[in-house]
């Protein structure tokens, strides 16, 4: 399988030329210009404005208070990642060619971020603090704790924290120490005997709370319950006692830092002879890589800044002063706290009476018998495990074969399938080692696996295998029954409980032929290129999306009203922008659900007035994909594992499959599409200057996550 499209058809690209950080007002858009870059928001900005979204849910005071810390602490999170990656591969592109537009669009996204930030510290300042006080939970400063409270937390500091630490001087005799990625660190200054200054570096270590508990301290000195629950930065017990570590110095001043690398790992996969030993030398190498990003305290001087930023080699432009604690994502940790009334209500996921454990027919008879689709988290993910397990343990079942893309740790999927080949199966498993930060996870997973004896394939030079199935294979008297799996999310049991995502099952013929077929192409050398169901990226699913979106305009220019909804993680593609322009212009309705990017420009007169653009932020990660074609009334319904962005069309393996069961696609339309499409809680309506709006609440319409909470398998 090449990385590439062959002969097939595709829609038209935009020209290569750059995308203007700010959208240009609709009035001065050609709409006989299609190509014009003005209608392509830019990608990293729109990135920017999703991360935005997520702040808003932790200013909301509708959501309980610990799940706002929690959308605080994604965000910083998302952040981390967004210079890792995004930065980082702007950064290489500009280092190799120089580009004065990238210099624009890189001061665009520092601006930018530097506004988010801002706001993310007056969201913790003015918001989250002053309600988590209300509730009885303090973040305190350690300079304002009492002396017998600071007395225990010096106990625990000797203790506990103190054997963990190692400073690391800076001096003629010892180099400037290495500085882990998303590390963060102490900056110390101190004062000899002969009054000369030295800077020393402390790391914070990462395997403790970050959030260390205050005890409420009585007058006799003893612990006393209280009523309230107080905490403590670690970095700021670190800094109170830091004279612990200098003995004989005087500790002048410290302030905290953090640091971000570049971890856009570049793999020669095609020079290299073993693809596993590459990717280990790129995870390795990833912690060498160049600085993008550098927090620090607000308060640090320009001279213990100019140490940092002259010894790790980094642009000064990449320097943000936090207004607060660095690093927000360590906030996430209270909401370990046991405050039942602080965050959403639990619920178990349901689990249907043909899957249950109690079901009178086994899974293979229920598979058999009709498709069937599961709606996570809604519905639970154990029979995807049960699927394997029995699998595992059929005496029918001769071969299991899946692809694992991000598994997770302690995976019951990869128990399933240890426990096949101990039964005598045939095991084949295609692990995405390139999965990007899930390497060294799935590293050790391939290496288990192997062990056992299942055939592994690590991955294809140039391509990610993103799809998501799972194939076993089962004699039934005289014949050979194909069961499959496909899904929209990772097998990984964790992530589904977060994750909103679509699991099919079904043992459809053809569906069974094109899974082995490209089972065939993943692990052999086959040239297969057609397949009779599924449409399979790169070959054939980008040809496959544009005729399907073609046909719909040619079916509105005969009379039959055309509609689309397309659900999504990101539309970035420019040539799929290109297209539903043109079905707008056509008069076909468009209904674009993106969670994350969306470069398109929705509502320009002449150009995308038939298109909207809906973004999903709630409780759970909006990861399912959907594509709907009413087509003249004989509806077509697509689900699988792509976005509409290049590297899911054209560089990686992807499985979009129908769901053509008439009972399964009402529901994937008439209940999950549209209750989505008019949710008035989680909802932002996106216009056409890129800015996104929440909508006008009413009871008729409440949060969509919350209606399949308690309607999880829908209206039967």
């Amino acid at each position: 399988m090449q990385a590439n499209n062959g002969k097939t058809p595709a829609a038209p690209r935009k020209p290569k030329v750059r995308v203007p950080h700010v959208p240009a007002p609709v009035d001065t858009l050609d709409p006989s210009d299609l190509s014009d870059p003005r209608l392509y928001l830019d990608r990293e900005l729109s990135l920017l404005a999703f991360q935005r979204r997520v702040l808003e849910e932790a200013m909301d005071a509708d959501n309980p208070l610990l799940e706002r810390t929690k959308f605080l602490s994604i965000l910083s999170s998302n952040l981390d990642e967004f210079f890792m990656v995004r930065v980082a591969v702007l950064k290489q592109k500009m280092a190799a060619e120089g580009r004065h537009a990238l210099t624009e669009q890189l001061e665009a996204i520092r601006a930018d971020v530097t506004r988010l930030m801002e706001e993310a510290y007056v969201c913790l300042r003015e918001h989250l603090l002053p309600a988590l006080e209300e509730a009885g939970i303090f973040l305190v400063q350690y300079s304002s704790l009492s002396r017998a409270e600071r007395a225990h937390l010096e106990r625990y500091f000797e203790e506990t924290v103190f054997p963990v630490l190692t400073p690391l001087a800076f001096d003629p005799g010892r180099p400037f120490p290495f500085i882990s990625n998303l590390s963060l660190n102490i900056a110390v200054v101190v004062k000899d005997e002969a009054g000369e200054d030295h800077f020393a570096r402390v790391k914070v270590p990462s395997t403790l709370p970050k959030l260390i508990p205050v005890p409420h301290v009585g007058h006799d000195g003893e612990e006393q319950p209280r009523a309230r629950q107080a905490f403590v930065w670690l970095e700021q017990l670190i800094m109170g006692n830091l004279q612990r570590l200098f003995p004989g110095m005087e500790v002048v001043e410290a302030h905290s830092f953090h640091l971000t690398r570049d971890a856009e790992m570049v793999i020669q996969e095609f020079e290299s002879d073993d693809l596993l030993e590459a990717i280990e030398e790129a995870v390795w190498r990833r912690r060498f890589r160049a600085v993008v990003r550098l927090q620090v305290n607000q308060y640090i001087p320009a001279h213990i800044l100019n140490i940092l930023v002259e010894n790790l080699e980094m642009d000064p432009k990449d320097v943000y002063r936090a207004a607060g604690p660095i690093d927000l994502g360590r906030i996430r940790q209270l909401g370990g706290l046991e405050r039942a009334d602080l965050k959403d209500h639990p619920f178990t996921p349901a689990t249907r009476h043909e899957f249950s454990p109690k079901a009178e027919e086994d899974i293979f008879s229920v598979i058999r018998r009709q498709d069937h689709l599961l709606h996570h988290p809604f519905e639970s993910f154990q029979p995807v495990i049960e699927f394997l397990r029995k699998a595992a343990h059929d005496p029918h079942v001769l071969a299991i074969k899946m692809t694992l893309y991000r598994v997770g740790r302690n995976s019951p999927v990869v128990e399933a399938l240890l426990e096949a080949i101990e039964n005598g199966k045939e095991v084949a498993v295609m692990v995405e080692l390139k999965a990007r930060f899930d390497e060294e996870s799935n590293i050790e997973w391939a290496r288990a696996l192997e062990r056992e004896g299942v055939h592994v394939i690590y991955g294809l030079p140039g391509l990610k295998v993103h799809s998501k199935i799972a194939l076993v294979v089962r004699r039934e008297g005289e014949s050979i029954r194909r069961y499959l799996h496909l899904g929209t999310g990772n097998y990984n049991a964790v992530t589904a409980k977060l994750y909103t995502d679509l699991s099919f099952f079904t043992a459809d013929e053809a569906i069974g032929a094109d899974a082995s077929n490209l089972f065939n192409v993943l692990t052999g050398y086959s040239a297969h290129q057609e397949y009779r169901k599924l449409l399979v990226a790169p070959k054939v699913l980008r040809h496959g999306l544009v005729k399907l979106i073609e046909r719909e305009i040619d079916l509105h220019r005969q009379g039959h009203n055309g509609h689309m909804i397309l659900k999504m993680n990101a539309l970035e593609d420019p040539g799929m922008i290109h297209l539903l322009y043109q079905a707008s212009q056509a008069g076909v309705k468009v209904d674009v659900l993106a969670r994350g990017i969306c470069c398109l420009r929705p509502g320009i007169p002449g150009i995308s007035e038939n298109i909207s653009v809906t973004s999903i932020i709630g409780r759970f990660l909006e990861h399912s994909r959907i594509y709907y074609f009413r087509n003249g009334g004989n509806e077509e319904v697509y689900a699988g594992s792509a976005d509409m962005m290049p590297r899911n069309l054209d560089h990686r393996v992807e499985i979009i499959f129908p769901v053509a069961d008439p009972k399964l696609m009402r529901r994937l339309k008439d209940e999950i599409l549209e209750r989505y499409l008019n949710d008035e809680k989680n909802a932002r309506t996106m216009n056409a200057d890129g800015v996104y709006m929440r909508r006008k609440t009413s009871a008729e319409n409440p949060d969509s996550q919350a209606y399949f909470i308690q309607h999880p398998s829908g209206s039967r």
